[in-house]
């Protein structure tokens, strides 16, 4: 029997130059700043060692301190300023590509589902993440 994962795709096109939009990405002040779904979650620390066979962590919280969780990987293909691919704990994999389009860069990540939540919950999650770094880049922080 064939195992079949549904593969979620986002994007988003932000207003920046690749470097910008690059550094935003990878550093860890800036993943602290826009990593979280909404504003009642933060991202209190991350770490980011960003190469292949490299690792990154991020701390996850509820503002509330109810609930948390670390989310992380290993690095499996990195590209400067163009491809970030990925393995999460779990065994998924996920893909971010960073592409010119129209006075910007387009972001598009595409990731494998997990069991737990819907697509659909989970779409709108990884997408709600995506738009904060969009504005927290074009707000130039």
């Amino acid at each position: 029997m064939e195992i079949r994962i549904l593969k979620i795709v986002i994007e988003t096109t932000v207003k920046s130059t690749i470097d910008r939009v690059w550094a935003a990405w990878t550093t860890p002040d800036d993943i602290n700043q826009w990593n979280a779904a909404s504003d009642d979650w933060h991202t209190p620390r991350s770490t980011n060692d960003l190469r292949v066979g490299g690792t990154f962590s991020y701390r996850m919280e509820a503002r509330d301190g109810s609930f948390g969780f670390d989310f992380g990987g290993t690095y499996t293909h990195v590209e400067h300023g163009k491809r970030i691919d990925y393995v999460l704990g779990d065994g998924r994999t996920v893909s971010v590509t960073f592409e010119p389009a129209d006075g910007g860069i387009k972001v598009v990540e595409a990731f494998d589902a997990e069991d737990v939540n819907s697509a659909e919950m989970q779409r709108q999650g990884w997408q709600a993440i995506l738009e904060r770094f969009r504005a927290h880049v074009e707000a130039g922080k």
